[in-house]
């Protein structure tokens, strides 16, 4: 019986620590089996699927899948920068096609996110230009910007990245929308009232050419209105998420010159909650890889390592720095 009794202590010894080693409440204590097989998944926002981001994202996740180890990587359609912004914040996405511009107004609670704060933004790279286009016609013999004071002018629809961008660059300039009379028109919209002679001029923000100034131009003489050096340099000294560009001559019908712009870039977003290492392993992906790229859209021929840093708007995340910073 003392042998029975001693037998029977020693098997609930061993079976305490076993149940210290994991075999309590399973719902509570026991660790789950890794069912995606160590997989990294990451969830890309684009834009619309008529839009430029959407084919991007898509690239980009057939990148990562087939060069970061272990990464499971998709994209999915959204409403574009200020929707992916907030997708970014919720933890709902990993990384997010976003314009630089909204990126800066999300991280400084400015603009469209007053009182709204994002302050877990970073970056990985800026891509491409979305030039800031002024377009007239002929007959308004508005030249300049400073031309437009008083005319009808169309800014971007109320509340929008373009109204943001034509008001900054208008006061820059020294004009207020005191001094013009502001057509609150999204860009499709400014090329219609543009062809009915209901407005004067129009801000279009988008990469080039674009197609709604290109229908323009093939029933009017089209007038690019550049954006001057001395408005440029200020404009970014006081906005650095702005660049210089140049529209080449004949991008449209019958604008024979180079158009001095200004632009705002495409970047790609992620938050602090991505570390160093797969920051780096992203984007070292990307740039080894920008044939992929080109082949879902032709605006990724501007996409260049040298250039993946210009406009940057808030801080980057630790591993694209370093990346950027290796020669």
């Amino acid at each position: 019986m003392k042998k029975f009794l001693a037998f029977l202590m020693a098997f609930a010894v061993i079976g305490s620590v076993l149940a210290g080693c994991g075999g309590g409440d399973k719902k509570k204590d026991a660790p789950k089996p890794a069912a995606d097989g160590g997989k990294k998944f990451i969830n890309i926002a684009t834009g619309g699927t008529a839009g430029t981001y959407y084919p991007l994202g898509g690239a980009l996740a057939d990148i990562l899948n087939k060069n970061v180890p272990g990464a499971n990587a998709s994209a999915q359609s959204t409403g574009a920068s200020v929707a992916n912004v907030n997708l970014l914040k919720e933890g709902k996405v990993d990384i997010a096609f976003i314009q630089n511009d909204i990126a800066y107004y999300a991280s400084t609670g400015t603009e469209m996110f007053k009182d709204k704060k994002v302050e877990s933004l970073k970056g990985l790279a800026t891509l491409y230009p979305e030039t800031v286009q002024i377009v007239t016609t002929a007959k308004t013999g508005i030249k300049t910007v400073a031309d437009l004071k008083g005319k009808r002018v169309a800014v971007g629809a109320a509340g929008s990245g373009t109204e943001a961008n034509a008001r900054q660059i208008l006061n820059i300039a020294g004009i207020t929308y005191k001094d013009i009379k502001p057509q609150y028109l999204s860009f499709g919209e400014a090329a219609s009232a543009l062809k009915d002679g209901n407005v004067d001029a129009g801000f279009v923000v988008a990469g080039f050419p674009t197609a709604a100034i290109q229908d323009l131009a093939t029933q009017h003489d089209v007038v690019m209105v550049s954006v001057g050096a001395d408005i440029a340099d200020k404009l970014i000294a006081k906005y650095p998420y702005y660049t210089k560009v140049t529209i080449p001559g004949k991008t449209y019908n019958k604008v024979e010159s180079d158009t001095a712009a200004v632009a705002v870039k495409c970047m790609l977003a992620v938050t602090d909650k991505m570390d160093a290492d797969t920051g780096y392993a992203i984007v070292k992906a990307l740039y080894g890889n920008l044939d992929r790229m080109k082949a879902a859209h032709n605006v990724s021929k501007n996409i260049t390592k040298e250039t993946g840093k210009d406009g940057m708007s808030i801080k980057l995340n630790a591993g694209a720095e370093k990346f950027f910073n290796e020669k």
